[in-house]
């Protein structure tokens, strides 16, 4: 997938921001703060962890995600983020 691909989305983009600033959630609780269903939400995860951008881990029947910190490309998204979002600040 190429990046135009990936930033297409808002949802896509949602999730990266909401991870920026939560650093680790369940797709349950991203979808509740994103006010979207649970399947669009955990298609979308599994998207950004298909391009190596997400990671998640298991408890019981809970997926827990966050940025992948071994990946640049989830580096560079989380750098603009935060840029993105310091630079609207008075």
């Amino acid at each position: 997938m190429n990046i135009e691909d990936v930033f297409s989305s808002k949802l896509r983009m949602k999730i990266l921001r909401i991870l920026v600033r939560f650093r680790e959630l369940n797709s349950s609780e991203i979808a509740r703060k994103l006010g979207v269903n649970y399947v669009t939400t955990t298609k979308h995860l599994q998207t950004l962890e298909n391009e190596g951008i997400l990671v998640h881990k298991v408890f019981g029947r809970i997926r827990m995600y966050r940025l992948n910190e071994n990946s640049p490309r989830a580096k560079a998204v989380q750098a603009l983020i935060e840029t993105w979002e310091q630079s609207d600040k008075p």
